[in-house]
């Protein structure tokens, strides 16, 4: 057994173990202290970095037709700043495997990975969601307003929990699957790079006028590279959900019938998660005026939130096996190298 031989075949299953041990303790983390301090806050960062370059992106005016300079300035900010975002994590990621042991660099790995995730601070807002509207309906439509760019002045209870259970749903995918499933993927530079997307897609993606700027062109290529990443994740929430639906004794339904719902929302993504737990719990969900997700379903109950966080958590734990075998395809494509 030579020394080549070794470094091939060997290195790469001990740096998937501590990525995958650094998987398992950033969630313990997540759960044991939730987000780290604002001024820590890689996600802020890159919050700050994109809100610098708004100005020089998106225009003060529309303009006639399309603005591909524009479009142009917006994909070219999109891809300095999550190339320097890669660079960043990956020099951090070798720099720990490279120097210290592997229990450690385990821990460092977490360290940084657990702020590009966010179950913990997902879980306790939705809650508080039913918890404000217990107190009273403005009370509760306050607490969601927090979550929600919808209007919702309007909303009665049950569109207020229709809204918390959907936002639930949406962000299992966005902030939890997806980051995990990068990381498994690419490592610590992949789910920076994720989270950098969704981050981007979140402050410019709009179609029309947001902070006194025009997004129409300026955030396509935020808005697509968003789509593109979150293709996967999405449809393996959508999976994982129905899978502990029709295992796990929730409200068992077709996997034909989640494509079919998945496709009533103007999102290529989001209809993924929502319809799975809009099937799963039984209940209808929907935004008024855009669609609706099994309208055959209940209207959406007190008790209803706390059942949909439990359903998510139990779709997480699920996901760890998937998890592995994303870390055993990413070092088979090393050793093919």
């Amino acid at each position: 057994m030579t020394q080549a031989w070794i470094w091939a075949h060997l290195a790469p299953w001990h740096a998937a173990a501590t990525l995958g041990a650094a998987l398992v303790l950033a969630m313990a983390v997540d759960h044991l202290w939730g987000e780290p301090p604002v001024r820590l806050h890689p996600v802020v960062w890159m919050g700050r970095a994109l809100g610098a370059c708004s100005a020089w992106v998106a225009p003060v005016a529309p303009a006639p037709g399309r603005d591909l300079g524009a479009w142009a300035r917006g994909a070219l900010a999109w891809c300095v700043l999550a190339a320097l975002a890669m660079l960043l994590a990956a020099a951090l990621q070798a720099a720990a495997l490279a120097l210290l042991p592997a229990w450690l660099a385990a821990v460092v790995l977490a360290l940084l990975l657990k702020p590009l995730l966010a179950w913990r601070m997902l879980r306790s807002e939705v809650l508080a969601v039913e918890a404000a509207l217990a107190q009273s309906l403005q009370q509760g439509r306050e607490r969601l307003s927090w979550l929600v760019s919808r209007d919702v002045a309007q909303l009665d209870a049950t569109a207020v929990r229709e809204s918390a259970i959907e936002t639930l749903a949406e962000n299992l995918s966005d902030s939890v699957v997806a980051p995990l499933l990068w990381f498994a993927l690419l490592g610590l530079p992949g789910a920076a790079l994720y989270r950098l997307a969704n981050t981007a897609d979140a402050m410019w993606g709009y179609p029309g006028q947001r902070g006194g700027r025009h997004w129409q062109w300026a955030g396509k290529w935020a808005a697509r590279a968003d789509d593109v990443l979150s293709w996967l994740p999405a449809r393996i929430t959508g999976a994982l959900l129905w899978a502990v639906a029709r295992f796990g004794g929730g409200a068992a339904f077709a996997w034909r019938t989640l494509a079919c719902q998945a496709r009533l929302t103007p999102s290529p993504n989001g209809g993924w998660p929502m319809a799975a737990m809009a099937l799963l719990l039984d209940r209808r969900l929907g935004k008024p005026g855009v669609y609706v997700l099994h309208d055959q379903g209940a209207p959406a109950q007190a008790g209803d939130v706390a059942r949909a966080v439990l359903w998510a958590g139990r779709a997480l734990r699920a996901l760890l096996p998937l998890l592995a075998v994303a870390l055993v395809f990413a070092v088979w494509m090393m050793g093919k190298r």
